[in-house]
């Protein structure tokens, strides 16, 4: 017997320039993992969702290493800060701020999530 996955009335939401754009169901995001969103203008979001339900939103593409992967990687926390670990090379970067914390010239793009 095949199940249909589980699907929820609240929808995960990002804020882009244009307002707040539904970018997937709320269950899709499983705690400690990674999901990526294809957005409007071709870029790419990593959503994460912690154990304590708060959602993060950063770009998607390692600036070290150009390749859209964030969202595949590992998850942790450093000085209780939220941090996503690139699969390719590591570097850490806060899900909160979008800044690299192996190097402070480098930061990613960070946007508003919600869940509605």
């Amino acid at each position: 017997m095949t199940l249909a996955p589980e699907t929820t009335e609240v929808k995960v939401r990002l804020r882009l320039d244009e307002g707040w754009l539904t970018v997937c169901d709320l269950s899709t995001l499983t705690p400690g993992r990674g999901v990526a969103a294809l957005l409007p203008d071709g870029r790419q979001v990593a959503l994460f969702r912690d154990r304590g339900g708060n959602l993060y939103g950063i770009d998607n593409r390692d600036p070290f290493t150009g390749a859209a992967v964030l969202s595949r990687g590992l998850t942790g926390t450093h000085h209780g800060r939220p941090f996503v670990a690139s699969p390719l090379l590591k570097q850490r970067f806060d899900l909160t701020s979008g800044h690299c914390l192996d190097d402070d010239s480098v930061r990613v793009a960070c946007y508003e999530v919600k869940a509605a």
